[in-house]
This record gives C-alpha cells, structure tokens and sequence, in this order.
C-alpha cells in the first residue's frame, strides 16, 4: 500500500512539473523579449542623455574680493538662489531628446598654494548668477578661466602625477543639519578680531601646500527632487522636507506618549532633543539642494606628501556635530591588499575618480551618485567668501575695492 501511494504521488509530482516546465518554456521567447527590449531603452535613454550632456556650453568663473570685505555668509544664501532655477523635464523631453535638469558646480581650488574660489556652470547661467553675485558682494572681481583640471595630465600613459581622492557623505539620514555659521554665530555682526570662520581651517590647509602639488574641492549641487520613498506606499516618493518631517514624528513620538503622564508639567524633551528638533526644523524651512562632494590631491613627480592625505581629510570636520550630521568619506583610493591583491581596484578607481571630477559628474551615467541634501544655509556655510578673519597669504583677492565712478563727474 505504502509502495503504491508512493508511486502515485512520485507521478503527479513528475506531471506536475512537467506541466510547469512546458509552461515556462512556452513563454521563454516572450521573457527573452522583454529583456532585451528593457536593456535596449535603458541603453537608448543612456545614449541620448549623454549626447545631450556632451553639448552643453560650460564655462569657470573665478570670483575675487578684496580684504576689506565683511559679509556674513547670508550673503552666499541669496547667491545661491540663482541656482535653484532647474526646471522640471517633460516625458517626451526626457525619453527623446535626452534633456536634463542642468546642474552647477561651486569649487574651492589650490594649486600650488594659490587659493581660488571658483564655479563652473552654464554658459546661458552666467549673467544670471554674476547680477546675484554683484548684487551681494559689489567689489567683487569675476573672470572666465581656463578649466584647470585639464593642466594635470593624471591620465595620460608617461604621467607622474600621483593622486589621492576621496567621495564625501553624510554621517546620518538628511533631514539632520551640519554645523552651520549660525552656530558659529556669523549671522550676527560682531568685531570682525572676535569672528570665529569655520571655512579658514580649509582655506589654511590648502593655503599650505607647495610648488607642484594641487588641492581640488567640488561641490556638484541641482535643486533637489523628490527621490525619497514614501512611508506606506509602493511606488510614490516624496520630496526631502517632508521626508524630514517624518523623522521629527519619530523623534516627537516619547513626546506624545508623555502627553498623557500624571504630571502635566512633566518636561518633554531634554534640552539636548529640543535642540536637535528645532535644527531640524529650522533645516526644513529653507530652499534644499542635492549635493555631491569631491576632493583631490594630486602632486607631480616627488612633490607627493603622504601627510597632506590628512589635512584633505580633515578639511570638513569642523562642521560635523555628535548631535546632529557630519561629513565622512564614502570611498578613498586607497584599498588594503587583500582587497586588492593585484592593484587594478585602485587604478581603476583612480581614474574613475579623476573623470568624474573633471566632468563634474554626479547626477547621471556614467558618474552617477546617490546624492544628499544640503539646504543654502548649509551650502552657504562650506562655501562661502571670507572676509578679513581669513588671514591665508596665498588666498587670492582683488587689488582693491571695485565701486562706481561718483556721480557729479564733469563730461
């Protein structure tokens, strides 16, 4: 009986199957179709966005001031709001022509010891951005350049430039904020002696290295979108504001579980949780951007300086916070050997460092990133132009004071 319940069930199983696999196979041409044709749109949607990137008209600007200039770094937030004019890109737009939301870089570069602050952004952008440039800092110098990252020959074949190179992330989800300079109290106008600039430290390092050796700094920055998956949905998302708010429900939840304590006057939040929760509010109430940070130095032929390694590393920390957010590395060029037994990671990734940075790559293929939010009080804090508190000799400024002609002059 055993031996025939057995084989029976031996039998079904073996129909059974069989049937799912003539099934399958039935449908394999169909599977294979789509696949192809998934690969074949993806690789199409790649190709036109990249034909179109190809073609847009860039341009560098630096921008100098003389010493004489006191401006708290307010004055960056207003300039940063020519950037935030990314248009949204229709569906035909984006799957035929291959239009995208342009994207700016703002770039703090030492080459040699020279200091420069620098943007690279469309050229249709620029009389855009120097009237809001002018209309915050009036002395300031502005000149087109010459991209410098195409006068260190990294890539070529005889090279020896030697490079090291970092991605930069934040410590904790977005909606937290980074010291910024109103915590350093820059929003106020005190005596320029008693000014505490948190972007001297960066300035000071760069400022330090010597001939042959470079320091570059991009901040990739496009208003940001909605990108953040939202709670309860399959497909929907939602922007970073209110992905921020669902942290500060997380975060008010003990506080409304004490709503209903015995004492009414119970205190809700330590002092320390109603200051992380108002920063984060305060994060929220201003215009985001997605961000993507670089830095590299890069050195020619027995100018390289192991210890110059640290100083690029250090030259965020002085806006990270135990409380809040912080920056850190998301990747270096550097791997220990059993992670690269042979060398070829960190060539590789050499030069996919080095291509990203001079495309200034990091919103779309092939040098896209996962961005993160910085909000312009943010932005403003790490890239900003100081005033007389930066005392480095090697940042470069203007001459003197650029001002209209008076008025009353005879013609």
């Amino acid at each position: 009986m055993l031996e025939f319940i057995q084989y029976q069930l031996f039998g079904f199983l073996s129909t059974g199957f069989g049937g799912i696999l003539e099934g399958l196979s039935s449908v394999y041409p169909l599977i294979i179709l789509v696949g192809v044709a998934a690969f074949a749109w993806r690789a199409w949607k790649r190709y036109i966005k990249a034909d179109f990137i190809s073609k847009m008209q860039w341009v560098v600007l630096e921008i100098k001031l003389p010493k004489e200039t006191f401006k708290s770094p307010k004055a960056m937030e207003i300039v940063l709001g020519a950037f935030y004019n990314s248009p949204g890109v229709n569906v035909y737009d984006e799957n035929y022509t291959g239009k995208i939301r342009p994207w700016s870089s703002l770039e703090i570069v030492s080459i040699n010891g020279s200091v420069h602050f620098l943007m690279r952004i469309l050229t249709s952008d620029r009389v855009t951005v120097e009237a809001h440039i002018y209309s915050q800092y009036p002395t300031a110098e502005i000149h087109e350049m010459a991209d410098y990252v195409y006068n260190v020959p990294f890539l070529a074949p005889d090279s020896k430039w030697q490079m090291f190179g970092t991605e930069i992330k934040l410590t904790k989800e977005d909606a937290y904020p980074i010291k910024t300079y109103v915590d350093f109290g820059l929003d106020k106008d005190p005596k320029e002696e008693f000014k505490v600039d948190p972007i001297t430290a960066t300035l000071e390092f760069m400022g330090s290295i010597g001939q042959g050796e470079q320091v570059w700094m991009q901040i990739n920055i496009i208003a940001a979108q909605k990108r953040f998956h939202k709670p309860g949905t399959w497909f929907q998302y939602q922007d970073w504001q209110a992905d921020s708010r669902v942290i500060l429900d997380k975060l008010l939840k003990r506080d409304k579980l004490k709503e209903s304590a015995v004492f009414s006057n119970e205190i809700l939040l330590s002092p320390g949780e109603r200051g992380v929760v108002e920063a984060i509010e305060r994060q929220v109430s201003k215009l985001g951007f997605d961000c993507g940070i670089r830095m590299m130095y890069l050195a020619d032929e027995g100018k390289f300086k192991p210890a110059n390694i640290g100083g690029l590393m250090s030259c965020l920390k002085q806006y990270n916070s135990l409380n809040l957010n912080g920056f850190k590395p998301s990747g270096v060029t550097k791997f220990n050997p059993w992670e690269d037994p042979f060398g070829k990671r960190i060539i590789a990734y050499k030069k996919y460092l080095f291509e990203a940075y001079c495309k200034r790559g990091w919103f779309y293929p092939p040098y896209d990133r996962v961005p993160f939010v910085l909000n312009t009080e943010e932005l403003a804090t790490i890239y900003h132009f100081p005033g007389a508190v930066a005392a480095t000799p090697t940042f470069g400024r203007s001459e003197s004071k650029r001002g209209e002609a008076p008025v009353n002059l005879p013609i």
